[in-house]
């Protein structure tokens, strides 16, 4: 049976936000194809229908990741707010749909080029949505600094999840204390 472009295009789409979720919960290496299709609610051999390798798929899943991360940038009215979301326990705690960059950046190194590619997009993308923040808070910034303080900003959230997930089920007093005093450091 011939499938519509319309429902390609929505299996498409499902392959893809059910890989993004796969790959941000377990890795990009832990997770294989017939997992992403059934999760997708589709078979393993339609797979090759839609993609010509994981390694495509996933150049897809980060930019979707990325477009989800910048969804939640983009409605927050200033930096405060964004940064008050990113550190909650619920983020901390969330593996399937959190950061792309706490999720896979040390993994995306040893990934194909486009992979490592759309990954870069989506921080640069990323770091572009700090700025707007930067700048809806304050007008009179130099915007070279905005652009260093958007780099700096960027990589605390980053570090510092990174830092409250390896500690949340060991040392969860200190997990907590990340997750509280980071927000007040970078908005002071």
């Amino acid at each position: 049976m011939k499938v519509t472009r319309e429902k390609a295009a929505a299996h498409r789409a499902a392959i893809v936000k059910a890989a993004a979720d796969l790959f941000r919960a377990r890795g990009l290496g832990g997770v294989g194809v017939a997992e992403i299709m059934q999760a997708a609610g589709l078979t393993h051999g339609g797979f090759y229908g839609h993609f010509k390798s994981k390694d495509a798929l996933a150049a897809e899943a980060c930019t979707e990741a990325f477009t989800e991360g910048l969804q939640r940038v983009a409605a927050d009215s200033d930096l405060a707010n964004y940064v008050a979301r990113y550190f909650t326990k619920a983020h901390r705690d969330r593996h399937d749909g959190g950061c792309p960059m706490v999720a896979l950046g040390s993994e995306i190194a040893h990934q194909e080029k486009d992979v490592q590619a759309k990954f870069a997009d989506g921080i640069a993308a990323y770091l572009a949505g700090i700025e707007d923040l930067l700048r809806r808070s304050d007008d009179g910034t130099d915007p070279v600094a905005q652009r260093a303080q958007a780099i700096a900003t960027v990589a605390t959230l980053v570090g510092g999840m990174i830092l409250a997930r390896a500690t949340a089920e060991t040392k969860p007093e200190l997990s907590a204390e990340i997750l509280e005093t980071l927000p007040r450091v970078i908005t002071h």
